[in-house]
């Protein structure tokens, strides 16, 4: 299955990107995964969505040629950084890309609660008319104290963590066989 994972940091040592890309290669025989970067995309103005720049078209045409979609955010402020909703708002706009294609979200952060309020505010976006996205519900990846799970290579060493992810991605690839 063909999914692109949308990744709310453009830190140089994210945490979240260090998840996208253990997922990319532990789920590799899986899932057919490719990390977007949010760092070209420019600021989404109306005045220029029809006539977008090469970069929001190019990131477009993956998401939309893509089965599915992994949204990784970290949680600034109690909520959703502002690279993922900028990219967000080029994908609700003009050919609406999202529209009926499944999503699974997840989230790091150091804190305790990992990233439960960014997760609530994306899922009501996620739901928005020009999102429109079947979200799967009840395999919450929330991980909390994420500084003590990676390793220096960038794997996940929190053996609980991994095996939950197992799940959680098994779960994602049968419940999205209905949207593809």
């Amino acid at each position: 299955m063909k999914v692109v994972a949308i990744v709310g940091s453009i830190r140089k040592e994210s945490y979240n990107m260090q998840l996208a890309q253990f997922i990319e290669k532990r789920y590799a025989e899986k899932l057919d995964l490719e990390v977007l970067s949010l760092k070209d995309l420019p600021m989404y103005n109306q005045d220029i969505e029809n006539e977008a720049p090469q970069a929001v078209l190019d990131f477009k045409a993956k998401v939309k040629a893509a089965d599915a979609v992994l949204w990784i955010t970290p949680e600034y402020n109690g909520t959703v950084p502002g690279v993922m909703v900028n990219a967000i708002d080029w994908l609700s706009r003009v050919d609406k890309v999202m529209i009926g294609k499944p999503s699974i979200i997840m989230g790091a952060s150091m804190g305790n609660l990992g990233t439960v309020k960014a997760q609530l505010h994306l899922r009501d976006i996620l739901f928005s008319p020009g999102i429109n996205s079947p979200l799967l519900s009840g395999n919450d990846v929330y991980i909390g104290a994420v500084h003590t799970k990676f390793d220096e290579e960038g794997n996940l060493t929190d053996e609980g963590t991994v095996k939950f992810l197992d799940v959680v991605i098994d779960n994602f690839l049968n419940w999205s066989k209905k949207y593809i």
